[in-house]
């Protein structure tokens, strides 16, 4: 019958120890004899047993193996969207309402929608491709350049990306310049659309 137990102690220096058995009652004496010759005693180290009784009638272990640990489950890797944080999941939305509120007041000139929407599908695209990258190991796209493409206006391109593609939605100093640039960019978007930057692009003759 065969029992299993922790080698609980262990002399190197003269080849014996005591297995601690799974089952309770006293530590078992094992001697360097009862371990195979491939097989080095570690301290911890869990072993199944057989028990024999030596001359003196005590007990001890023999035919001693080690006891395999299961491998710990491989953490399921999520393939869905990332969670959505209330910023993430709000700031385009408000950005819509914000848009709406301007034209309303100040009639902008319907190049930013088109900008907005253009930019968006580029951020998109420079976002699966270099998530592509990553996973494959190829040449990743400079994250100053997804910084420059959300402060040119295609940050929410970049959000949803970030958030369906699951690519850089974790990283927090990558994530924290990201929304420095969404807010430069609707502060720049509403200075641009009213009276005084609309007179400004007048006199720059973009507008």
């Amino acid at each position: 019958m065969r029992f299993e137990g922790t080698l609980k102690t262990w002399n190197d220096d003269r080849g014996f120890g005591f297995i601690e058995p799974d089952q309770g009652g006293g530590e078992v004496f094992v001697h360097i004899k009862a371990f195979p010759r491939t097989m080095r005693p570690q301290l911890a180290q869990r072993v199944s047993f057989e028990v024999e009784r030596d001359s003196k009638g005590k007990k001890r272990a023999r035919s001693v193996a080690a006891v395999l640990q299961p491998r710990p489950a491989a953490r399921t890797r999520q393939r869905g969207p990332a969670q959505w944080g209330t910023a993430t999941l709000l700031a385009i939305p408000a950005f819509l309402l914000l848009c709406l509120a301007v034209a309303m007041a100040w009639r902008p000139s319907g190049w930013f929608a088109a900008a907005y929407a253009a930019l968006s599908v580029v951020a998109f695209i420079v976002y699966a491709a270099d998530k592509a990258a990553a996973r494959s190991g190829g040449r990743r796209t400079p994250e100053s350049t997804l910084h420059l493409l959300a402060l040119a206006g295609g940050w929410p391109g970049a959000l949803l990306a970030q958030q369906f593609l699951r690519h850089k939605s974790t990283k927090t100093e990558f994530r924290g310049m990201f929304w420095v640039t969404v807010v430069l960019n609707v502060a720049g978007f509403v200075l641009l659309c009213s009276p005084l930057g609309r007179e400004w692009l007048r006199q720059a003759g973009i507008a």
